[in-house]
């Protein structure tokens, strides 16, 4: 029975193992333009260390059997001690390697930053003037992912779809805790973080249907949070949009607010009209009804602060405490089948919207990066968003 237990043990972890031989297998057969030049870079900097690697390997051998005891012939000095010849060969061709890679890290690193945007769609094509990209709002939430496209005003949950090149701006947040956006056939990962908005630019070249997942674990749903990314022509990208409209709910303030609540194995999910705003209020941490947004709350400390009045804003901060009164026995997890996130039609669109959204300060860029932005104290007029200089 021990041996039975310890090998039902080591059964487990070949889903693991399965599922990361497979995700190498789509690392090294990306079909998004940014994921292939990603692979290459991993290709050219293995070449170069193995230039190392295996010479290093052979001579091993090499030294073992040619000064091995029982071979006489070899020259025995056991008062050697430099060789200026030997020196510069050790230190010059590693050096070289260290140069060359540094070289094209500094490239690469430049080149592939996810908040650079897109200036080809593969290698034999560059990006044309015109081309207008498609912008998507990523929150994370627990454990499932919730997707806004902001320019046709609907929004997904656990699903995904995209036109094959076109480009692609994600914007990226979380309702609670960090994770990693990755879909491995498009681009590398990037962090959600609650409270502030990271960025990728992609695009996926080949049409067909690809895992994504979150790779930075967040909890006890962390295995489920996992979705479908759809790469299709134009046609059948808006053939889906049109579905979405059709067979898709509402997604207003007090949907979101059951839908944020802890859940695992969620189902697909459609909305067909979702409130423009609430992107805006998840990443300002203010979707719930009191809160105070954050991007107001650094309005208010750019102008001096609030004085002991302030203190009455203190509990419309609080904001790790707010998912306290769900936690039960089961850690407050519910499962697709039995969530209270609505399939039904929601209640009342209107209901919850928060119609002073509108009137929020804007976004200002910090060091190439995106937080909730601030006034600029010239008569209370938003601070306009600054493009990305690299």
């Amino acid at each position: 029975m021990q041996k039975l237990s310890k090998f039902s043990r080591h059964l487990l972890i070949l889903p693991l193992l399965f599922a990361l031989a497979g995700c190498n297998l789509v690392v090294m057969s990306p079909s998004g333009d940014i994921a292939v030049q990603q692979r290459d870079l991993i290709i050219v900097s293995t070449v170069l260390m193995l230039l190392i690697i295996i010479p290093v390997i052979f001579l091993t051998f090499l030294f073992a059997w040619r000064y091995r005891r029982s071979n006489t012939a070899a020259t025995y000095d056991p008062e050697w001690h430099h060789s200026t010849r030997l020196e510069v060969v050790i230190w010059s061709a590693p050096l070289a390697i260290i140069i060359a890679l540094g070289a094209i890290t500094w490239i690469s690193t430049h080149k592939l930053d996810p908040y650079r945007p897109l200036d080809r769609i593969d290698a034999e094509r560059t990006m044309p003037a015109d081309a207008k990209p498609l912008t998507v709002e990523v929150v994370a939430l627990d454990w499932k992912w919730l997707f806004f496209y902001p320019e046709l005003g609907i929004a997904t949950v656990n699903e995904l779809a995209a036109p094959v090149d076109v480009p692609i701006n994600f914007k990226i947040t979380s309702s609670s805790v960090m994770n990693s956006f990755y879909i491995p056939a498009l681009a590398g990962q990037i962090y959600a973080m609650p409270g502030m908005e990271t960025k990728l630019h992609a695009v996926i070249n080949k049409e067909g249907v690809y895992d994504g997942f979150s790779a930075n674990y967040s909890g006890a749903g962390f295995s489920h949070m996992r979705f479908k990314f759809h790469g299709v022509n134009q046609q059948g990208f808006d053939q889906w949009v049109a579905q979405v409209k059709e067979k898709g709910t509402t997604l207003n303030r007090d949907t979101y607010l059951k839908l944020e609540r802890p859940s695992e194995k969620e189902p697909v999910r459609y909305y067909g009209a979702a409130d423009k705003d609430l992107y805006s209020a998840i990443l300002n941490m203010c979707a719930t009804p009191g809160k105070m947004c954050m991007n107001e709350m650094m309005h208010i400390d750019m102008m001096g602060g609030g004085g002991k009045e302030s203190a009455e804003n203190r509990e419309k901060l609080e904001y790790d405490s707010r998912h306290v009164d769900d936690l039960s026995g089961d850690h407050g997890v519910a499962t697709g089948e039995n969530s209270d996130a609505p399939n039904a039609t929601p209640a009342d669109a209107t209901s919850g919207q928060g119609g002073d959204m509108q009137n929020m300060p804007g976004m200002q860029q910090h060091d190439g990066h995106t937080m909730p932005g601030m006034t600029d104290g010239t008569g209370g007029q938003t601070t306009p968003a600054q493009p990305n200089s690299n």
